[in-house]
C-alpha cells in the first residue's frame, strides 16, 4: 500500500522500484521488482517457480540455484533487478510439462535424490557442467557440485547420476 509521501518508484518500505525484463523458462516476464528484492523472492513468492528453495539464505546450500544465460547462480545472493535483460531457467524450464529430461532421468534410475529439497539445485548443476563437458570424470562433478549440499544421499548416487546423465546424453546426440 502506497503512502501520500512514496513517489511512483517506491516499495511500501521507501525503497525504490523497477521494471525487470527476463525470459524466464523461455517465457518473457516483465515484473515491478524492489531494488532490494531477492530474484529467489521473486521466484517463489511472486511467479510461484516452487522447484527453487530458500534453504541457509546464505548461498551456501545450493537449493535456491538456477540457470543464468546457462550458469548457475544462487538466486539468494542475487538481487531480481540483476536478472534484467538475462535468461533465467529454472527446474520448470528444462522439458515440457509431463516430459523429464535425460538429467531427471538419470537422477530416477542412480536414486540421485531422496526428499528432493536439493534436487532441482543439483540437476541445473549437472546441466550448466553437461552443457559445458558433455564428458566429465569423478574429479569434475565432485568439483560442479560443490557448493551443493545434500544431506540425505551422502553425494555417491549424485555422483553416478551424473555420470548416468552424461551416458544418456552421448548417446541421445549419436542417434
Amino acid at each position: 500500500m502506497r503512502s501520500d509521501k512514496e513517489g511512483p518508484n517506491q516499495d511500501s518500505h521507501g525503497g525504490g522500484m523497477m521494471l525487470a525484463k527476463f525470459q524466464l523458462n523461455g517465457q518473457m516476464v516483465e515484473e515491478e521488482v524492489a531494488l532490494n528484492g531477492t530474484l529467489l523472492d521473486l521466484l517463489r513468492n511472486r511467479l510461484k517457480i516452487t522447484s527453487v528453495k530458500k534453504g541457509c539464505d546464505l548461498g551456501e546450500c545450493g537449493t535456491c540455484t538456477v540457470l543464468l544465460n546457462g550458469k548457475p547462480v544462487r538466486s539468494c545472493l542475487m538481487l531480481a533487478v540483476q536478472a534484467d535483460n538475462t535468461e533465467v531457467t529454472t527446474l520448470e524450464g528444462l522439458t515440457g510439462l509431463g516430459e523429464l529430461s535425460v538429467i531427471q532421468e538419470a537422477f530416477m534410475e542412480k536414486y540421485g535424490f531422496q526428499c528432493g529439497f536439493c534436487t532441482p539445485g543439483m540437476i541445473l548443476v549437472t546441466k550448466a557442467l553437461l552443457d559445458e563437458n558433455p564428458n566429465p570424470t569423478v574429479d569434475e562433478i565432485e568439483q560442479a557440485l560443490e557448493g551443493n549440499l545434500c544431506r540425505c544421499t551422502g553425494y555417491e548416487q549424485i555422483i553416478e547420476s551424473v555420470l548416468r546423465a552424461a551416458d544418456l546424453g552421448r548417446k541421445q546426440r549419436a542417434r
